[in-house]
């Protein structure tokens, strides 16, 4: 997709106050593991998303760390994450014992952040189902579509059109991610592309493709009103998307969003998830003494580094151009 240098010029603006803001409140880096293991179907895509969150690392103050080994899926390697994001993961690619560590890690405040094809994972795993906020049905073939912006305020929406122009699957769902409490921010305009599949299931008006939960509905009723954030986003099949900044961006805002939960260590030092670096005791959630916060084996790690703190002056600055760039954009 080829961009206007304003348009170019607000993206790299919006990132840049997303980053402002999350940096005002987080003086550690956070910790995200990207998890892309697939039992079915993979996109060739997953190389170049991943290597595109760890160049965009950085800018939002987080280090992405990535696995496919379900091993990883443990009490201790998890706890040291301030989000898990499944990343176009397929199939049943979590033994019962990982599916129980995740669990824990969810009920102990951790965070979720669901894209693609990860709503074709562990369908008959009904916790993550509410994770993710409802679980794929099929997709017409990749087209060109309008998504329409439903919820402008978001972060993962704020730099994007009202009318957004991008080439993508539009996933239709087996129920409405609203049933659990998801907000909607995306929706696919109908009108703008055929659908020729056969629809057996409700997934609510209108048309879901992204949404967030501010406290996700995957953890156990005990734990409720202790839960971290979840958000997914259906987009993101192909290496072209993945080279979008516009697209990127919105990724990005999802994911600043999602790790402002207050319920990790990058937030809040009396957490029990998180990166170790800022936990205020020597122990983690599973009772045993950290180290230094090094990825897990079988991982690859990303050279992210905490960022300076921006100013309230250096922010309402870059509030201003954004809304100039927004006006010359409209006009």
């Amino acid at each position: 997709m080829l961009l206007s240098v304003s348009t170019l010029l607000f993206v790299f603006l919006s990132l840049f106050l997303i980053n402002a803001t999350l940096a005002q409140r987080q003086s550690i880096p956070a910790r995200v593991l990207i998890y892309s293991a697939t039992a079915r179907f993979r996109h060739d895509s997953i190389p170049t998303a991943i290597a595109a969150l760890k160049a965009k690392g950085a800018a939002i103050n987080v280090e992405f760390d990535a696995t496919e080994d379900r091993a990883q899926f443990t009490d201790t390697v998890l706890a040291g994450y301030d989000a898990v994001l499944f990343l176009s993961t397929t199939g049943e690619v979590l033994d019962d014992a990982g599916k129980a560590a995740f669990q824990k890690y969810l009920n102990l405040g951790g965070n979720f952040i669901g894209i693609h094809s990860c709503s074709d994972s562990l369908v008959n795993t009904t916790f993550y189902g509410r994770e993710v906020g409802a679980y794929f049905d099929y997709h017409p073939a990749l087209r060109d579509a309008i998504v329409d912006v439903v919820d402008s305020s978001h972060p993962s929406t704020r730099m994007l059109p009202a009318e957004w122009h991008i080439r993508d699957e539009m996933y239709n769902f087996k129920s409405d991610p609203r049933s659990v409490g998801a907000t909607v921010v995306l929706a696919a305009n109908e009108s703008s592309y055929v659908d020729d599949g056969t629809r057996k299931f409700d997934q609510g008006s209108p048309h879901p493709l992204a949404w967030y939960q501010s406290h996700g509905s995957g953890v156990d009723d005990e734990h409720k009103s202790s839960a971290g954030r979840s958000f997914y986003t259906s987009l993101g099949h192909s290496n072209e998307t993945w080279q979008d900044n516009l697209f990127l961006a919105h990724v990005l805002g999802g994911v600043s969003w999602t790790l402002q939960s207050n319920t990790t260590r990058a937030m809040n030092s009396s957490a029990l998830v998180g990166n170790p670096q800022g936990q205020s005791s020597g122990a983690d959630a599973s009772g045993s003494p950290t180290n230094s916060g090094t990825a897990p084996a079988n991982t690859t790690q990303s050279s992210g580094r905490a960022l300076p703190t921006m100013t309230s002056t250096a922010i309402t600055i870059i509030a201003v151009v954004v809304g100039y760039v927004q006006f010359f954009l409209t006009t």
